[in-house]
């Protein structure tokens, strides 16, 4: 998981920063959180997002733990839907990353432009939240496909594990 942490953010921070359209870039880390959360379950968001937003704030932010705290959040919260999750249906992972990468512009928003006194969220929404939500919503399509292949593997590795040493006892 550490290891998709790190390839996420570099991604993010050097392609695809070379690849943004009108100074918006999309939010791999996003993906990454909610598609762990959403496949994973709680305590992986969690996890995930923590380590995930702490990289962002241990590079490219002045307050550390702020993007560690949104994103632990969102990657906590899509945890939930974990027990509705199947692998074959598009719609809800595309629809929690929608909604998750909606909710960390308005942490953002509010975090760090409205307790600064800068009100201009009509300006926000449609010049940066907008345009990196579809950014984000046509990456994420490949990505999630890649990710959910990812957690196949890494499943049928930890189910063979566990009967290997006996904490299944079902046949397979």
């Amino acid at each position: 998981m550490f290891v998709l942490i790190i390839l996420f953010y570099l991604l993010q921070v050097t392609v695809f920063k070379a690849l943004a359209f009108a100074f918006v870039s999309p939010n791999l880390m996003i993906i990454l959180v909610t598609s762990i959360g959403l496949m994973r379950g709680r305590k992986d968001g969690l996890v995930t997002g923590f380590f995930g937003g702490l990289i962002i704030d241990l590079f490219f932010s002045g307050f550390i733990g702020m993007n560690a705290l949104f994103y632990m959040t969102i990657g906590y919260l899509n945890g939930f839907f974990s027990k509705q999750f199947f692998k074959d249906d598009i719609k809800l992972p595309m629809a929690l990353i929608l909604g998750s990468d909606f909710l960390f512009n308005l942490f953002v928003y509010i975090s760090f432009f409205l307790l600064r006194g800068r009100y201009q969220f009509g300006y926000y929404m449609l010049n940066l939240i907008i345009p990196e939500l579809i950014y984000t919503l046509v990456v994420s399509i490949p990505l999630y496909y890649i990710l959910l292949k990812i957690n196949n593997k890494l499943e049928a590795v930890e189910k063979k594990g566990a009967v290997k040493f006996g904490q299944i006892k079902e046949d397979i």
